[in-house]
């Protein structure tokens, strides 16, 4: 279950990048930042990875990017995700996280199987843990993860065939923390 309130500092971060934009602001949010702030994860991270195909105020990332001064008071950062391979029809999914908590912003996260699949290619084993994790608090339904992946993602991956092995690793990990 996504979390309603956001710790510190995350929340007076959040408060000086909606001080600095005068108009609505969305942030289509994945990765870390969501698998810990909402769902809950102990890990830590630094960074928010929002998606760049949504139109954002321009300089909005170098204001409140690493190295910026929002950066350097509260340890963290807008990360600009320019590329990202997502299922088809995440934005239908989205969910709006912190409703009514900023004047200008909205963050909304992206589902915990769009979540996973998203890490798919990379498949780190930061994201393993992610997924593990999620399918532990979620829980991940498989059949609709795997459902979702060849409907909506594969076709678009550039080596689908190892993100298929990649899958049933993952599944595999899953059933097995399942039964343990």
């Amino acid at each position: 279950m996504p979390s309603k309130t956001i710790p510190e500092p995350w929340l007076s971060f959040l408060r000086e990048i909606d001080a600095l934009t005068g108009d609505e602001v969305q942030l289509h949010c994945l990765g870390g930042f969501v698998v810990t702030v909402v769902y809950g994860s102990e890990r830590s991270t630094s960074d928010i990875d929002a998606l760049t195909l949504v139109r954002h105020p321009p300089g909005l990332f170098h204001q409140a990017g690493i190295g910026s001064n929002l950066y350097k008071r509260h340890g963290l950062y807008l990360d600009p995700v320019g590329i990202a391979t997502l299922p088809e029809n995440y934005e239908d999914r989205l969910e709006e996280i912190f409703s009514g908590t900023f004047d200008h912003l909205r963050l909304f996260a992206l589902d915990p199987y769009d979540i996973a699949l998203s890490k798919i290619e990379r498949n780190a084993d930061i994201d393993r843990q992610d997924v593990i994790y999620l399918a532990r608090v979620v829980p991940l339904d498989l059949e609709i993860l795997k459902l979702r992946y060849h409907d909506e993602l594969r076709v678009y991956l550039g080596n689908p065939a190892r993100e298929d092995l990649t899958l049933k690793l993952w599944t595999e990990m899953i059933e097995e923390e399942r039964s343990s």
